[in-house]
């Protein structure tokens, strides 16, 4: 739906969300890190993404609990 607002300029009323990441779904600084494939979990660390880190006891690389 486009407005137009007091100024004269038109106005896209949709998509003004969360933003890209999801807002209050992402996950956030804190959870969890875990192996898909030998269920080991570790803690998160805030600006390191689970898939890039690899599981210490079997290598594969870890997902977001």
């Amino acid at each position: 739906m486009i407005e137009i607002s007091g100024n004269g300029r038109k106005e896209n009323r949709k998509g003004r969300g969360k933003g890209r990441m999801g807002g209050s779904k992402s996950a956030g600084p804190g959870g969890e890190c875990i192996c898909p494939n030998c269920g080991n979990t570790e803690p998160h660390t805030q600006g390191e993404p689970c898939y890039e880190r690899k599981c210490p006891n079997c290598g594969t690389k870890m997902q977001r609990k």
